[in-house]
């Protein structure tokens, strides 16, 4: 959930509006050719036939295939794919000229997705076109054939495959296979994903410290279950109050006018939502009693905005984090339809009988992977937000990635880079926020020295939004794994018609950019990292 290569794989594709899948592709190595070079490494070349590599075994593998693939989009390269038990589809890119080095890229949703999917495509031509080996897995089922979370009906253990055993699988016979091919040992595994994909990237840090030496989590879905129980709260609260397009582009508005310049700078961007104090109730014209118009919220509609921006609460405490300030802002469409608000079709239903794909997802999660057995028609009116939290207990131990011990992971020399957009209304921001607070609390003050978290203002779901959203990562990665070279922040830019035309940096939490007060604003080099 996992790479960006091309404009409009920056927005979700129609597969999250018709099958609920948050995507799983994380940012480009647009840096990487020229670091590489850096390396001095001599690229090695296979030292067996292709066809060969359909007769490697292992003792989960139950099918595979190795196919000699001629150049085209990608590089010529031997591809080795087949099962993992009882179904996991799994997939290696071997080049021609191997770099020495492991990259895998993970799920979004409820994954299921086909190899050949657009954006996966293009993130394995470009793995290879860098000389990486490339692996990728649809965790266990197809979402053509067993949409959403529907795959446990024919077979329970896929569950677990989803929540985290295909990759773990993947990973090393992928790396095995490699090793067979090249006769030399992977040098450095390193994952890249967003969104589920994150949450894929977290697990193996969390569970599986060998698999990866250095792992980039962009928006990762840190707490699939704390997730589904806000998305369920929002579903109610938004159901009873009717949200049209110009009602959000009202609220995203005020938002604007009196969150903007709290950081001192009015330039369009929300710094650190957190510091302003946005009452929907107040601050947005309200509409006289018995009235209704574009130009102002009802009470109910106002309670309603209000109940997303605190997220869900059990027995009178906040249960988990809402959305952010900013998440509703008027930014270009998410499923390519123009512009309109971060909520449309994702919190707020376009349709009065539709589901937006918040709720879709984890209505699914619901049926399929917390009921036990499961329950297709579970109906999620019947959920008590004080009484009924627990029922997700059980699959929270499978899925969720909130572990924050990380000191295996530490200990054989890994590094962890979470990215998250503060204006993201997939997933709650304050997933990666709290997470990386509550790892820094257990790993101790030295934490930066392996994992940081760089927030990016005005940036939606691993990409997109009204703020610079693009950026390298993965070369940052592999600088801090195989230079020691911890990153001090990430120059990110925001590209509209091909044309840069914002950068600033991003600094790792809980440092934000300051502008120096000289030269434009939209110079990331006028801005510096600077403790808040």
């Amino acid at each position: 959930m996992t790479a960006v290569f091309t404009k409009t794989s920056l927005w979700l594709s129609a597969f999250l509006l018709c099958a609920a899948a948050i995507p799983g592709h994380a940012q480009p190595f647009t840096e990487l050719k020229s670091a590489l070079v850096d390396y001095s490494k001599a690229d090695l070349e296979p030292r067996k036939a292709c066809d060969l590599l359909g007769k490697f075994r292992s003792k989960e593998i139950v099918q595979i295939t190795a196919t000699m693939m001629d150049a085209g989009a990608a590089p010529a390269h031997c591809r080795v794919s087949g099962l993992l038990s009882p179904e996991i589809a799994f997939e290696v890119s071997l080049p021609a000229k191997w770099n020495g080095r492991f990259y895998m890229i993970g799920n979004g949703g409820h994954a299921g997705e086909a190899m050949e999917a657009p954006n996966r495509a293009e993130q394995r031509t470009a793995a290879l076109q860098n000389g990486f080996a490339f692996a990728q897995t649809n965790t266990g089922h197809d979402a053509r054939k067993e949409p959403g979370a529907s795959f446990v009906m024919s077979n329970p253990e896929k569950a677990i495959d989803y929540a985290y055993r295909a990759v773990h699988l993947t990973a090393n016979t992928a790396k095995q296979i490699t090793k067979d091919y090249y006769g030399k040992p992977v040098s450095r595994a390193y994952w890249n994903s967003c969104s589920n994909g994150g949450r894929q990237g977290l697990i193996e840090a969390q569970r599986f410290a060998d698999d990866f030496d250095g792992i980039v989590a962009a928006s990762p879905w840190v707490d699939q279950t704390g997730f589904t129980i806000a998305a369920m709260w929002n579903q109610k609260a938004l159901s009873a109050a009717s949200l049209t397009p110009a009602k959000l582009a009202l609220l995203g508005g005020k938002v604007m006018e009196k969150c903007d310049a709290i950081d001192g700078l009015k330039d369009g961007l929300i710094d650190d939502p957190r510091k302003c104090a946005f009452d929907p109730s107040r601050d947005v014209p309200a509409c006289t009693a018995g009235a209704d118009g574009p130009d102002c919220l009802t009470a109910a509609q106002a309670e309603a905005v209000s109940k997303v921006y605190t997220g869900p609460v059990s027995n009178g405490k906040p249960f988990f984090p809402g959305y952010m300030l900013g998440s509703e802002a008027v930014m270009p469409g998410l499923f390519g339809g123009g512009t309109g608000s971060g909520w449309m079709n994702v919190l707020v239903a376009a349709q009065p009988d539709g589901k937006p794909a918040d709720f879709n997802l984890a209505e699914g999660t619901m049926r399929y992977l917390v009921a036990r057995p499961p329950k297709p028609d579970y109906d999620f009116q019947s959920f008590d937000f004080d009484r009924d939290i627990h029922l997700l207990d059980y699959w929270s131990t499978q899925a969720d990635a909130k572990n924050p011990d990380l000191s295996a992971f530490r200990k054989r020399g890994g590094k962890l880079l979470i990215t998250y957009g503060w204006a993201d209304s997939i997933l709650q921001p304050m997933m990666g926020v709290n997470y990386y607070e509550q790892a820094l609390a257990k790993n101790g003050p030295e934490t930066p020295q392996f994992f940081r978290l760089f927030m990016a203002p005005g940036v939606a779901h691993c990409g997109g939004g009204i703020g610079p959203d693009r950026h390298d990562a993965m070369t940052a990665m592999i600088d801090w794994v195989e230079k020691g070279k911890a990153p001090d922040s990430l120059m990110a830019r925001r590209v509209v018609n091909s044309q840069v035309v914002r950068t600033r940096p991003l600094c790792p939490y809980p440092q934000v950019a300051r502008y120096s007060g000289q030269g434009s604003v939209d110079d990331g080099t006028n801005f510096r990292c600077v403790a808040p």
